[in-house]
């Protein structure tokens, strides 16, 4: 498992060093944002030179910044990728939610959520292995469907704001990339 982890986080070292986004701002949700995985993130990043900053939901002033959306707006300004940590900082909100809300307040163009499965299913294929897979869903049917892609609370949140969400296969080799630069990797989930 570390060694599949160690790749993805060359594989985003390399792509934020040499490739042209094709969207302006991208949200990309990896599991699990804890402090300890987006230090071991942003390490990965500046051993290949690409500038990164840690801002923290909860005030970790040895090892991050505190989260201000200010200054979160001025890194990204500055060309620098900012890696938000520990959730929202409150309990009862998810890392889900959290992305989406920092998705919203950055302004993202979209949130690309990595996972270990290849998108939106109607099951969860790693149990059902006669899931059906979706290309594309809307938010209202991903909460009707009660389907896990997120939690509602996250879904409900980029519904009202519009915000499209790309779910993708982080294991995948290539894939990070293909997704970053346009390319059709996974589900999307939109509002029709």
């Amino acid at each position: 498992m570390a060694a599949k982890k160690s790749a993805g986080k060359k594989t985003v070292a390399k792509m934020a060093k040499r490739t042209t986004p094709v969207y302006g701002r991208i949200l990309l949700k990896l599991s699990g944002e804890t402090i300890i995985n987006s230090l071991a993130l942003q390490d990965a990043l500046e051993k290949e030179e690409v500038h990164t900053r840690v801002l923290s939901a909860i005030e970790m002033r040895q090892v991050s910044e505190p989260f201000i959306r200010r200054r979160a707006m001025r890194h990204l300004e500055k060309g620098r990728i900012v890696i938000f940590a520990a959730g929202t900082g409150n309990p009862y909100f998810s890392t889900d939610t959290a992305a989406a809300l920092r998705a919203m307040e950055i302004k993202a163009d979209v949130i690309l959520k990595a996972t270990r499965v290849d998108g939106i299913y109607d099951a969860d294929p790693e149990k059902v292995i006669e899931a059906n897979f979706f290309t594309q869903i809307t938010y209202k049917d991903v909460l009707q469907q009660d389907l896990k892609v997120m939690d509602s609370t996250a879904i409900s949140l980029c519904m009202d704001n519009g915000m499209p969400i790309v779910v993708f296969n982080m294991n995948q080799h290539g894939n990070i990339k293909r997704v970053v630069l346009g390319e059709r990797v996974g589900s999307k989930v939109t509002p029709a």
